[in-house]
């Protein structure tokens, strides 16, 4: 399990993106009930892509353009973001995202391996912008439930739900 944390790590930075702040990524074993086990790939693609979908959504949320989503996100997930980036470009305004940590518990990996439950303790920047002009700044703590369906290549996003701490 130490060698899957270690591949997190490395895949998240190389795809973090934004400026040289360093995420880092904590991943707990999974601790799975059910006649079906996680396999590792299986896993460690699943965090992969879902750490990708964090880039997605700054490119989306900072340049209001939804259609920035398409590739990880789908379902209400994708259309409830879409919403939000709908409302701030009617107002003017754009969003800047920086995640700087996840704790990361995959806590259901459906026995038709449709789907995989996670819990994510993510700690991020969040700008508003208004005309590149930083109207708000505050560091944000909160817990992300999702649920990842598999898609053709990859597992997408479908459930995004945010409880903040």
């Amino acid at each position: 399990m130490f060698k899957f944390f270690l591949i997190l790590c490395s895949v998240f930075t190389a795809i973090s993106g934004l400026g040289a702040a360093q995420t880092t990524v904590r991943v707990e074993p999974a601790n799975l009930q059910g006649p079906q086990p996680l396999q590792e790939q299986t896993g460690t693609a699943a965090i992969r892509d879902y750490l990708q979908s964090w880039k997605s959504l700054r490119a989306a949320v900072e340049q209001n353009r939804a259609d920035l989503l398409d590739p990880d996100f789908v379902g209400t997930a994708r259309d409830q973001l879409a919403r939000t980036i709908q409302e701030q470009a009617a107002l003017g305004i754009h969003t800047r995202y920086q995640d700087r940590a996840h704790d990361l518990h995959i806590v259901f990996y459906s026995p038709e391996g449709l789907s995989i439950e996670l819990i994510d303790k993510v700690e991020y920047d969040v700008q508003v912008l208004d005309h590149d002009k930083v109207e708000t700044a505050q560091r944000v703590s909160a817990r992300y439930l999702v649920i990842l369906p598999p898609a053709e290549v990859r597992w997408r996003v479908r459930v995004f739900q945010v409880e903040l701490e």
